[in-house]
């Protein structure tokens, strides 16, 4: 969330920070692996990663991952050595490495491929946001985005022309992961994937920002599950290979210091970061509810936010993500529901605003929704990629 959009939700929200974060007593409530997972996090003075490590092994633990952009090591460690190792002068906290899952609804039947692809549609939240309107400026070209999920099914032909290459992070066991292994075992991340950037080609759906260019960061298994490690690697390779976008339609309600700065260091490196809001109708899951994360909540098609979608004073932005109908993993398509389908709209949005040269704040050009104004509901209202391109209010979607 940047500029204007971050100042106004912030001011009118009548929170400081959109106060969201404590202290790791912290991931004391995360939800955790059951396997001993830490992030441990050094002084920082202290960055020689060897010796990190030997640290980590030195008081009997397994250290699996560096972890720059916070000066850490995740690792596992046997019980009472995260207590021991937070008392040593050169640690500066311990943490839960917290579990995250995909927001995505029921997961759909694993579908078919058809034996023939069907005409292109525009799903109706890629309609609804005014996507199209925006397209004869600017279709996301030269925009990269990462989908920091389950991967992207790299061969679907809605999707190949704009997946321009990938990552893996999540291991098996204490093997290193295979960091080409990022195609979609799972079906979520290629669903998010469809909903920014499936390509104008006469077949299947069409995205928000059609000419964008995605790129798989997997840090969720095949059962879209994973940890806050991983998605901190995520950030953290996005930041380092110049995405200018990132989509994580994944979170939990266990609040990581770790995952925060790691939020905070993208953000301000330039990396614009989106996040579901989560499904439960409780408080905002994180990383969406950090100020540096554009929180999305989600609407239906008659602009109304279901009531299992989060809500609280973080979140930024609704869009469609009710019965979203897009890509599915072996090449096929399915609809889902969740805030993890209204994410991406404002992933794509972004990608428009970027590829036309118009900044990033989406605020302003969005379609405020009931209660007036900004509010814990839907924040600034639902998204408007036509307007926040054009500049030009569309007047037949927005009146009531």
């Amino acid at each position: 969330m940047t500029g204007n959009l971050r100042r106004q939700h912030r001011g009118l929200a009548l929170v400081t920070m959109l106060a969201v974060v404590v202290l790791l007593a912290s991931a004391a409530g995360a939800e955790s692996g059951g396997d001993g997972r830490h992030i441990v996090v050094f002084k920082p003075w202290f960055t020689d990663k060897v010796q990190q490590q030997a640290v980590i092994h030195a008081a009997g633990g397994h250290a699996n991952r560096a972890l720059a952009i916070v000066n850490g090591i995740a690792a596992e460690l046997p019980p009472g050595i995260a207590k021991q190792l937070a008392r040593r002068g050169d640690v500066e906290r311990v943490e839960v490495d917290a579990v995250v899952h995909a927001l995505g609804g029921k997961k759909p039947p694993k579908p078919k491929p058809p034996p023939q692809q069907p005409a292109e549609q525009l799903a109706w939240g890629v309609d609804r946001i005014d996507a199209e309107w925006a397209w004869a400026t600017a279709r996301g070209a030269g925009v990269r985005v990462a989908v920091i999920d389950t991967g992207i099914d790299k061969d679907h032909p809605d999707l190949a022309a704009n997946v321009a290459g990938g990552v893996n992070f999540v291991r098996k066991g204490r093997k290193p992961a295979n960091s080409s292994a990022w195609d979609d075992d799972n079906g979520h991340g290629t669903h998010v994937a469809g909903i920014i950037a499936a390509a104008d080609n006469d077949i299947g759906v069409l995205g928000a920002a059609p000419e964008a260019s995605l790129y798989a960061v997997k840090v969720l298994d095949k059962r879209g599950s994973g940890y806050v490690s991983d998605v901190i690697a995520g950030i953290e390779w996005a930041v380092a290979n110049g995405m200018d976008v990132a989509n994580m339609s994944l979170g939990g309600d266990g609040d990581v210091q770790s995952l925060r700065e790691a939020c905070d260091a993208a953000a301000e490196a330039g990396l614009l970061l989106v996040a579901a809001a989560g499904n439960d109708g409780g408080a905002v899951d994180y990383p969406a509810a950090y100020p540096s994360v554009i929180a999305v909540a989600a609407t239906d098609a008659a602009d109304a936010v279901p009531s299992w979608s989060s809500r609280g004073p973080e979140v930024a932005l609704a869009a469609p993500g009710v019965d979203v109908f897009s890509t599915w993993k072996g090449g096929g398509y399915a609809v889902e529901s969740g805030t993890s389908m209204a994410a991406p709209h404002v992933a794509g949005t972004l990608a428009l605003a970027l590829s036309a040269g118009v900044g990033s704040d989406l605020c302003s050009a969005a379609d405020d929704l009931p209660p007036a104004g900004i509010d814990a509901v839907s924040g600034c209202g639902l998204v408007d990629a036509g307007e926040t391109v054009t500049g030009v209010l569309n007047y037949g979607d927005d009146l009531p």
